[in-house]
């Protein structure tokens, strides 16, 4: 640890300690039961759960890409089934906590695991292979006429043309 906080005086590591088998790291516990490991969600303290409210004047698509995260990090974390099921209470805490009516969601968390259902398996050894002619459009900004664009073109993306 010494020779690490050598390297640079502006820069500073302090070990984590474990405690009760568990330990802090990133927005994860890392949880130690003997002959393995587990993981649970880790949220400070001083979290309050605030996102963009569902009344605010935002798009749709911004109120909803915190809860495609949330949503997104419980299915891909290898949770147990209760941390599965507490993790899923807590996401539709915070969306009742901003207003959020709980059937829109849910009809997001159907709506994803079933996207999740019908992707095929990743191939650690054959990464995927751009087709040809295909072609990616960005859109810097968010305004009415960028989403009438935006459904437009999601209507093509049979024939190739992905919305980033």
């Amino acid at each position: 640890m010494r020779y690490a906080n050598s390297i640079n005086s502006n820069i500073e590591l302090n070990p984590t300690p474990e405690s009760n088998n568990r330990v802090n790291f990133l927005d994860l516990i890392i949880i130690r039961n003997t002959p393995h490991l587990e993981i649970d969600v880790f949220r400070k303290p001083t979290t309050t759960d605030t996102i963009i409210n569902y009344l605010s004047n935002h798009p749709q698509e911004h109120k909803l890409a915190a809860y495609r995260f949330l949503i997104n990090r419980m299915h891909n974390l290898p949770l147990n089934k209760n941390r599965r099921e507490h993790e899923w209470q807590t996401i539709l805490q915070i969306a009742k906590n901003n207003h959020f009516p709980i059937a829109l969601i849910q009809n997001l968390k159907h709506r994803m695991t079933q996207e999740r259902k019908q992707l095929p398996s990743p191939s650690p050894t054959q990464p995927r292979q751009p087709t040809k002619n295909e072609k990616w459009v960005t859109f810097t900004f968010s305004s009415p006429q960028i989403s009438k664009v935006t459904n437009l073109l999601k209507n093509r993306n049979k024939n190739n043309l992905q919305i980033l």
